[in-house]
C-alpha cells in the first residue's frame, strides 16, 4: 500500500505536500532545477515512491550560493541588529511548532521513523535548538586586549559568511536546524543541500523561513545527490565554509573538495560508540537504557551503542535483558501507533546492514535474537544482539548504522578502556555504575566527545556535541558551535 493510500491517516497539508512536485527554494522564490529534472522521494516502509523532488545540480548551486552571497553583504541582512535577528529565528521556531503534526508526520513518511518519536523528539528538539540559538544572537561579544596604554586593542566574532551546509537522513529536520540556528544566530548565510533520501522536511521548513521573515536569499534549500549537488557545494570558490553531517567515508571527500579555496570545515561524522555496564550498575534502568541506545532511530544514530561491554559476572543477565527487551520492540510502519521501530531509511541501507550481519556470521559471531531482515515489503530489519564477537571482527570494529549491537564480557579495566577506546572513531561512550568516581573515573579516560553516565542519547541544545578521531571536526550546539561560524578579528588602534 502506498502513502497516498493512506490518506485517511494523513493530515490533509502533509497529502498535498507529498502530492505536488516540489521546487526548490533559492533566493526566496520556488524554482525548478535549472536541468529541470526531478528525482523520486521514497516510502521506506512500502519501498515504493512517495514524492518527486528537484534535482539540484552544480547551476543550481551556483544560483543559491549567488544569492546567498548577495544575502550576505547587501541587503537588510547584514545591517539587522542582532536583537531583531534573533527574534527572526525564534518566529521560525515558533512556527515549526505550530506545524509539529506536518513536520512529524513528514519525517515519520520519510524516514520510517514511528510518527509518535518524531512527536515527542526529532519536532520538539529542533523548535528548542532555534528558541535557544536564538538568545546567542545578541551574545556574540569580543574582548578588549590592554597590552599597552598608546594602544586600543580588541577583537571583534564576525560571522564568518556564505556557509554550505549538507545534512543527513537519520534527523532531517533536527540536523538542519542543529546547522541553521548557529549560522543564523551569527549573521551568515547558508546553502542547504538535504539528503536526497529525505529532502521533505527542509523544503517544508523552507516555506517557514520565507513566513518568519528571514530575507530572502538567507536560506536557500537545494535537494539532489551527494555526488553532484553536494560536491558543487563543497567545492564552490564562494563558499567560505561547508558543513557536513554523515559518513566519515564521505567526511573525507568533503575535505578534499574544500581544498580549493581553503574554506572552513567542519563535520560531524560516523561512530562506534562504547557502552559500559559494571557489575554494579542498577540493571533496573542499565538493561533498558542499554538496549534503548542501539535501538533508538533504528540504530540509525551516529552515537549508537553499538559496542556493549558487560562485566563478566552479569553479562548473561545484560545479554538476556537487552534480548527480552528487543522481543518487545514491534517492528513497523511508522504510522502504524503500535509501532516502536519502523525500517531502515533505504534499500542501500537496508543492503549494508544485512551485510554486515552475514560478515558477522562468517566470522563467528551469532546472534541470540535478530539477525534477519522481516519478511514482506519495506526495508525493515529485526532488532538484533550478536554474541561471540571479538574487537578483530568487522562488525566490532565498522560502523554498521542499524539496530544491531554487538556485546563482550570484561573482566579488567585497564583492558577494557583500551579496547574501548581502540576504535578510528571517538563520538560517544557511556558508563553504567552506582559507583559515581569510579564513572568520571573512566569518563576521563575514553577518548569520545561525549560520555554519558547512567544514562544515553540524553541531548540539550546546550550541550556540544561532536566526536573525537575520525568522528569529526568541530562542536554542533552549545556556545561552542558559535566558533564554527565565526571568523575573529583582531584591532588595533594608536591612542
Amino acid at each position: 500500500m502506498s502513502a497516498t493510500a493512506s490518506a485517511p491517516q494523513i493530515h490533509n497539508r502533509v497529502q498535498q505536500f507529498i502530492g505536488t512536485p516540489r521546487k526548490m527554494f533559492i533566493n526566496g522564490k520556488w524554482v525548478e532545477a535549472a536541468s529541470g529534472k526531478t528525482f523520486p522521494v521514497y516510502n521506506p516502509a512500502t519501498g515504493e515512491v512517495m514524492a518527486r523532488v528537484a534535482e539540484g545540480d552544480r547551476e543550481d548551486i551556483n544560483r543559491a550560493v549567488k544569492a546567498a552571497r548577495k544575502a550576505f553583504e547587501s541587503g537588510p541582512w547584514p545591517v539587522m541588529t542582532a536583537s531583531d535577528r534573533g527574534r527572526l529565528i525564534w518566529q521560525l521556531g515558533d512556527l515549526i511548532e505550530q506545524h509539529l503534526e506536518e513536520f512529524a508526520q513528514l519525517e515519520s513518511l520519510d524516514n520510517g521513523k514511528p510518527l509518535s518519536v518524531a512527536r515527542v523528539a526529532d519536532v520538539p528538539l529542533a523548535v528548542d535548538l532555534f528558541h535557544y540559538m536564538a538568545g546567542w544572537a545578541t551574545k556574540i561579544e569580543g574582548n578588549t586586549i590592554p597590552f599597552s596604554p598608546k594602544y586600543l586593542a580588541y577583537t571583534r566574532r564576525e560571522p564568518i559568511g556564505v556557509v554550505g551546509q549538507i545534512i543527513p537522513w537519520n534527523f532531517p529536520l533536527l540536523m538542519a536546524a542543529w546547522k541553521l540556528g548557529p549560522a543564523l544566530a551569527t549573521g551568515c548565510t547558508v546553502v542547504l543541500k538535504p539528503a536526497e533520501q529525505t529532502p521533505l522536511s527542509a523544503l517544508l521548513l523552507a516555506e517557514l523561513v520565507a513566513e518568519a521573515g528571514i530575507p530572502d536569499g538567507v536560506v536557500n534549500v537545494v535537494p539532489g545527490y551527494g555526488e553532484t549537488a553536494g560536491a558543487a557545494l563543497a567545492s564552490h570558490n564562494d563558499v567560505d565554509k561547508v558543513a557536513f553531517t554523515g559518513s566519515t567515508e564521505v567526511g573525507k571527500l568533503i575535505v578534499q573538495a574544500a581544498a580549493g579555496n581553503l574554506k572552513k570545515v567542519s563535520l560531524e561524522l560516523g561512530g562506534k560508540s562504547p557502552n559500559i555496564v559494571f557489575d554494579d550498575a542498577d540493571m533496573s534502568k542499565t538493561i533498558s537504557g542499554a538496549a534503548s541506545a542501539i535501538f533508538f532511530n533504528h540504530g540509525q544514530c551516529c552515537c549508537a551503542g553499538s559496542r556493549l561491554y558487560v562485566e563478566k559476572s552479569m553479562f548473561d543477565n545484560v545479554v538476556s535483558g537487552v534480548v527480552d527487551e528487543a522481543k518487545k520492540i514491534k517492528v513497523g510502519p511508522g504510522f502504524d501507533a503500535e509501532t516502536d521501530m519502523g525500517p531502515l531509511v533505504s534499500k542501500e541501507q537496508l543492503d549494508r546492514v544485512t551485510g554486515y550481519l552475514q560478515s558477522g556470521f562468517s566470522e563467528g559471531a551469532e546472534a541470540v535474537v535478530g539477525g534477519r531482515k522481516k519478511s514482506g515489503a519495506g526495508y525493515f530489519v529485526e532488532p538484533t544482539v550478536m554474541v561471540k564477537t571479538n574487537p578483530n571482527m568487522k562488525i566490532m570494529r565498522e560502523e554498521i548504522f542499524g539496530p544491531v549491537v554487538c556485546a563482550m564480557p570484561f573482566s579488567d579495566v585497564d583492558k577494557l578502556i583500551a579496547e574501548a577506546n581502540q576504535s578510528e572513531y571517538g563520538l560517544a561512550a557511556a558508563v553504567w555504575t552506582r559507583d559515581i568516581s569510579k564513572a568520571h573515573r573512566i569518563a576521563e579516560k575514553l577518548r569520545a566527545g561525549t560520555v554519558w553516565i547512567n544514562c544515553y542519547n540524553v541531548f540539550d541544545p546546550a550541550m556540544p556535541f561532536g566526536g573525537y578521531k575520525q568522528s569529526g571536526w568541530g562542536r554542533e550546539m552549545g556556545h561552542d558551535v558559535l566558533e564554527l561560524y565565526t571568523e575573529v578579528k583582531a584591532v588595533c588602534a594608536a591612542i
